[in-house]
């Protein structure tokens, strides 16, 4: 495999898109090991996507999209904003709340720092907010994407490591609040710092908070309508996908009645173009994952990592700094994919929990879409709020440190995951 990584290496600095980068150079292991049918690679393409398990995640995205197109965004965004006015850098707190708001609808970290910064950016821009601060804000925070359900990154890692992804549901609730209150505090000293004061002076009354909750209750009720489901065996991951297209139909169409026929049309343009893409990157992995098991890659780092120490703290602080190192350069599903059937075994040989692994795992690799040189929500932000990436990235350390912080919680503190899952699932 290390002929494979030095080819797939040279075609992404060549400027090669990712996934046609991993379809050929994961194809050249075949050619240095004849013995293995070249058949071989057209069904590892193709048994991704008979996977039962990963429907769930065309299907979600589907959801997602009905839900930004049928007004429960817009009823998140008035909720997240009574509650924050009150607050310095109330905007930047906003941001925040309505991320974590926001996983259970978009479930992709990518598409909510630039929805954020769609709707936030001008209204930042306005109150004197330095573009850099705020597209880094907007970057971060979609970071909780990561980890509240359903995250697109725990239904891979879940499908790709044979994890229960219900329990990966309900473990990432807790840190997913744990970085919004992190960050929120970010916020609140920066912000401070800087002069960014408070919308409102007093915080919203009860009156306020209820008449926005009762707006947005249909969009507030998914997630715990979502974990309930998986709980008690009403739907699988995969048909928790298809409960949510139902939902947001039903719901845009009969209670927000804003999903018209040219909008759903719409929508759907917009979905096949978003699952072709992620579709098409999991499919290609399917042959470098082929030959990674074959060339028995786990095995071999499994033995290395051992080498240097057995302390589960010590391993989870190794496979972190290299899972910093990759997402500085790959994007956070192709880590997913690519480094899960690697690492997993690794770290579940020193006694750690999967469902623990996992939502570490995706909230360091997800970090990535914020960092240089590849980073995609950096340049998107940044484009968005029409300053350099530089700026952002300068104004980025609180933020860095706020998840960061998250991540140290979760490697020595395991019950802030596993809590929710014992409980809910024994």
């Amino acid at each position: 495999m290390e002929v494979v990584a030095i080819i797939f290496l040279v075609l992404l600095a060549l400027g090669m898109p990712v996934a046609f980068a991993i379809a050929l150079s994961s194809t050249v292991f075949f050619f240095i090991n004849p013995q293995l049918p070249l058949s071989i690679v057209v069904q590892r393409v193709v048994s991704p996507s008979q996977s039962f398990t990963m429907l769930a995640i065309p299907l979600f995205v589907f959801a997602g999209n009905l839900m930004n197109s049928t007004g429960i965004t817009t009823r998140l965004l008035k909720f997240a904003n009574v509650i924050t006015g009150h607050m310095y850098g109330s905007i930047g707190q906003l941001s925040c709340v309505l991320s974590t708001l926001m996983s259970g609808v978009s479930g992709s970290a990518n598409a909510d720092a630039a929805m954020q910064s769609r709707i936030l950016g001008p209204e930042m821009t306005k109150r004197g907010f330095a573009k850099g601060y705020s597209a880094a804000i907007n970057g971060y925070s979609a970071l909780i994407v990561a980890t509240i359900p359903p995250s697109m990154g725990l239904i891979i890692f879940g499908s790709v490591g044979e994890v229960s992804i219900g329990r990966l549901f309900a473990g990432g609730i807790v840190p997913g609040f744990l970085m919004m209150i992190f960050l929120m505090i970010a916020v609140r000293f920066t912000a401070k710092k800087r002069g960014y004061m408070p919308e409102r002076e007093k915080p919203a009354s009860l009156k306020e908070v209820g008449r926005a909750s009762i707006d947005a209750v249909w969009a507030l009720l998914f997630p715990v309508i979502l974990i309930i489901g998986l709980r008690f065996g009403l739907f699988t991951p995969s048909e928790s996908g298809a409960f949510a297209c139902v939902y947001a139909i039903l719901i845009g169409r009969f209670i927000y009645k804003e999903l018209t026929l040219k909008v759903f049309f719409k929508t759907l343009k917009n979905t096949a173009a978003d699952i072709g893409v992620i579709m098409f990157l999991i499919c290609v992995s399917g042959i470098f994952g082929f030959g990674i098991v074959v060339d028995r890659v786990p095995q071999a780092l499994s033995g290395f990592l051992m080498g240097i120490t057995e302390n589960q703290f010590l391993m989870l602080f190794l496979v972190i700094m290299l899972l910093i190192s990759i997402g500085l350069f790959i994007e956070s599903t192709i880590v997913a994919l690519l480094m899960t059937p690697i690492l997993l075994p690794v770290v579940t040989r020193l006694g750690v929990d999967p469902v623990q692994f996992g939502l570490i795992m995706m909230t360091v690799t997800t970090m990535g879409i914020m960092t240089p040189p590849v980073g995609i929500a950096l340049f998107t932000t940044s484009t968005i709020m029409g300053c350099k990436p530089e700026e952002t990235v300068r104004e980025s350390g609180p933020f860095i440190l706020a998840v960061l912080a998250v991540v140290v919680i979760m490697v020595f503190f395991r019950d802030v995951v596993l809590f929710l899952p014992n409980m809910i699932f024994g």
